[in-house]
């Protein structure tokens, strides 16, 4: 273990010290002096500097109270100065740098719309489709007075719900400026809610991700944050209160500087939870003719308290305008964690006559931490290509300490007996990768993308269990898991342009090899797959477009997944993983049509091998029903979709979506096959309508319907989530009030049922989805100022889970 992690931490400070050796070139300064018509210094003016295309920002400054600016460090070449401050009209020059250059004296006049009183009004959210992606730009929007988390409950076709966030059903890859943000779904949630969206530009949701992302992404959701241009410092202190079953909070301060070379933020919260889940189960144990035996019903509550530390700081040094080296970090530690259980059963025969039941009660206490370090290089070359260059390190270290006591009753309600055992498990994880991404375009018409990468996973997890006789512990079973998993990948993607048509095409290689052990027992994996992806477009006229498009994706199994260990919700029903889970392979076709860049209508076909899916597989011998996932054979399935935004009136947009599907399951169990059919429903309507002259009073709606649909041999009911939020700035746009009422219809409880083969179970379950939370935020500093705040996890982070 000690050799292994040496290796690889010596690969990953190699490739720091290859990042910290690349380019650097000459630099000049260019100044200069603004005034307005009345020759009176203007303070504060935005000096941004564009490349000759004026497609991309390389830096900025701005004036001082005597109307004077620098912009140090450009590079020789040529560009566009452009000089903007609210009230004046915008002035752009072309300027050649090939030493210290002095632009003089520019003059700006007022802008005819701003002689009158000086009002700064937000704009509307806007939505672009394309064939691989929906693109929702909310930069300089109401949405932005949020967190990232209130951005993308009211972003089309992105549902959040609890502890999950999804596509079109699909559960994507969150990445933040095209970086991978690996957390579990929790962590996650934390990170969003407590992340200020007042620097978001656009969200991503990627429906067709190309060769240059990881194979396992089907799907990815990418939060495109604006650059930090203007010199200074600002910051923002935020909190919230929200009521649901019970009480949470949180708060934290994020701080943002840049100077010359160096870009800084740093951000900090804390959060204070207590959480409610309620479940109604029921189970039918089931004799040889499949005829019922015994019906189980419980009613389980589930509280957790956590309390949480959430840390990222981010460092950029600006070597010269076409070198930039990073440093990151994502920093989460959970020192609080209790959960406990109680349990209620009631045992009965075919003739509902009750036959016993129990009383059960677990309390267990986590300790974890989640620790990542990134670091970065990019480099633009003078032919527009790009290399960049990543290293990245994680530590995550959990445990659990668990207690679990029972009381078993006789029909006429006596005391029959009583059980105790207490269970403590660890997990330590360290992940190692680094990878190498460089693009070309050769002309207009062609660009390539070419890359490698390689990631290291080194698992130990250990657990013992103690019974409990007669107040002593008395050593049950142990179990030791060693998990290593090194996966190399590369890959090639062309982009191609004939008049109207385009295609992209891309081809990914990925070596996997993998090896786990528990009790003496060796599960190894060795595999070389080829991940290609499609994507053809044309332009039949300047409304309409039409397009097809293939990719084959694959999804690995969680390392909590794998872990063959046991946790007990009470004597008779046990979650555990499964070492023997084997990776699934996912193929998707889409063709669809863009009519006037605000309706698409199209078709998908999907086939997955292997699909893993979490199964509660009941033992009708025993009467223990135990949660593990597993890999079902084949699931296929056929959609017809429309989405559609438009504009109501001037301050009203709507954004609508809906999908028909079909979902076919086929597999294997005891030599039976099995086989499930279900046609289901999508759709969701979004809206966000803003008030005032100013617009500084907004409210969005969010209304998404999921109807009856399979996953997973398990036919879930329909969900109706429903959402709606009220912004108000206040202060001269320095603070903002929001609240947030979710789940206004109380519909969004989660009701399963299993019925194939010999399982007959369902549950019914309340996830606490019902809440009020108000929350305040107040900005301070320079208020010119746009963060690049960014976030650099790879993707093995992601499959860092807990289970319950």
């Amino acid at each position: 273990m000690a050799n292994y992690i040496d290796l690889q931490m010596k690969g990953f400070f190699y490739t720091l010290f290859l990042i910290t050796s690349l380019g650097n070139a000459q630099e000049f300064n260019i100044t200069g002096n603004v005034v307005d018509e009345n020759n009176e210094a203007v303070a504060y003016v935005n000096t941004v500097i564009y490349n000759a295309n004026e497609t991309d920002i390389i830096t900025g400054s701005t004036t001082n109270e005597a109307g004077n600016f620098i912009i140090e460090n450009i590079s020789f070449g040529d560009f566009i100065l452009k000089l903007s401050f609210i009230g004046y009209e915008s002035i752009s020059k072309k300027i050649s740098v090939s030493k210290d250059l002095n632009i003089g004296t520019i003059v700006l006049k007022m802008s005819q719309e701003s002689l009158g009183e000086i009002t700064v009004n937000y704009k509307k959210p806007t939505v672009q489709i394309e064939p691989d992606r929906l693109i929702f730009d909310v930069k300089d929007t109401a949405l932005t007075e949020g967190n990232l988390l209130d951005v993308l409950r009211n972003t089309p076709s992105v549902m959040v719900s609890g502890e999950n966030i999804t596509i079109k059903r699909s559960s994507p890859t969150i990445y933040i400026n095209d970086k991978k943000v690996n957390l579990s779904g929790a962590e996650i949630i934390q990170l969003l809610e407590n992340s200020p969206a007042n620097s978001v530009k656009s969200i991503e949701a990627i429906t067709s991700p190309g060769a240059r992302y990881d194979a396992s992404s089907g799907t990815v959701l990418n939060i495109v944050m604006d650059k930090n241009l203007i010199t200074g410092y600002r910051g923002r202190v935020f909190g919230s209160y929200k009521q649901g079953v019970f009480p949470s909070y949180n708060g934290g301060v994020s701080n943002f500087f840049k100077k010359n070379k160096v870009s800084l933020s740093a951000n900090y919260s804390y959060s204070k939870n207590k959480i409610n889940r309620f479940n109604d189960g029921e189970i039918n144990y089931l004799d040889n003719q499949n005829n019922l035996d015994e019906l189980w019903k419980s009613k389980l509550n589930r509280n957790t308290w956590s309390e949480n530390h959430n840390t990222n700081i981010n460092f950029d040094y600006f070597i010269n305008d076409n070198n930039t080296f990073s440093l990151s970090s994502n920093i989460s530690i959970t020192p609080y964690f209790k959960y406990r259980t109680k349990n209620q059963t009631r045992i009965t025969d075919d003739n509902t006559s009750l036959l016993s039941s129990f009383v059960a009660n677990t309390l267990s206490r986590d300790d974890k931490h989640n620790l990542g370090f990134d670091a970065d290089y990019v480099s633009t070359f003078k032919n527009s290509s790009k290399l960049s260059v990543n290293a990245h390190y994680t530590n995550y270290d959990y445990t659990r300490a668990q207690n679990v006591n029972s009381q078993y009753y006789t029909n006429t309600g006596d005391l029959d007996f009583v059980t105790a055992f207490n269970t403590n498990s660890n997990q330590d994880i360290d992940i190692v990768s680094s990878k190498i991404d460089y693009s070309i375009p050769f002309n207009e018409e062609t660009s390539l993308s070419v890359g490698v990468k390689g990631s290291f996973v080194n698992t130990n997890s250990d657990i013992t269990r103690l019974d409990v006789i007669n107040n002593q512990e008395e050593l049950n079973s142990a179990n030791i898991f060693d998990y290593s998993e090194n996966v190399f990948a590369a890959y090639a993607s062309l982009d191609q342009s004939f008049g109207d048509f385009n295609i992209t095409t891309g081809l990914r290689l990925e070596q996997t090899n993998i090896e786990g052990e528990s009790l003496g027992n060796i599960n190894s994996q060795d595999y070389l797959k080829l991940f290609p992806t499609v994507l053809l477009n044309y332009q039949t006229t300047e409304s309409i477009s039409i397009y097809a498009k293939y990719k084959r994706t694959i999804s690995r199994p969680s390392y909590q997944s794998l872990n063959p260990f046991e946790f007990y919700l009470n004597d008779n029903v046990i979650v555990s993983g499964n070492p023997n889970l084997q990776p699934s392979f996912n193929n998707k076709w889409d063709v669809g049509t863009i009519i006037n860049d605000r309706h698409q209508v199209y078709i998908t076909l999907t086939s997955t091998e292997n699909n893993i899916n979490e199964l509660p597989i009941q033992n009708n011998e025993t009467n223990i029903i135990t949660y593990t996932p597993a890999n079902i054979g084949k699931t296929t399935a056929l959609g017809f979709s429309y989405e559609s935004y438009f504009t109501v009136f001037d301050k009203l947009s709507l954004y609508f979506g809906t999908e028909v599907y079909n979902t076919i399951e086929k597999t294997q169990i005891e030599n039976q096959a099995i086989k499930l059919d279900q046609w289901s429903n999508y759709t969701y309507l979004i809206g966000d309508i803003s008030f005032l002259k100013d617009n500084s009073l907004s409210t969005s709606f969010s209304l998404t319907y999921s109807s009856k649909n399979l996953q997973g041999l398990i036919i879930s009911k329909g969900q109706l989530f429903s959402d709606i939020a009220i912004s108000k700035t206040i202060w001269n746009k320095k603070g903002t009030v929001s609240l947030i009422a979710s789940d206004l219809f109380n519909k969004a409880d989660y009701n399963t049922v299993t019925n194939y083969f010999n399982q007959r179970n369902s549950q019914i379950t309340n996830l606490d989805n019902r809440y009020i939370k108000l929350g305040f935020s107040y900005k301070f500093g320079n208020r010119t100022l746009s963060s690049n705040e960014k976030n650099s996890y790879n993707k093995e982070r992601n499959r860092i889970q807990n289970r319950d």
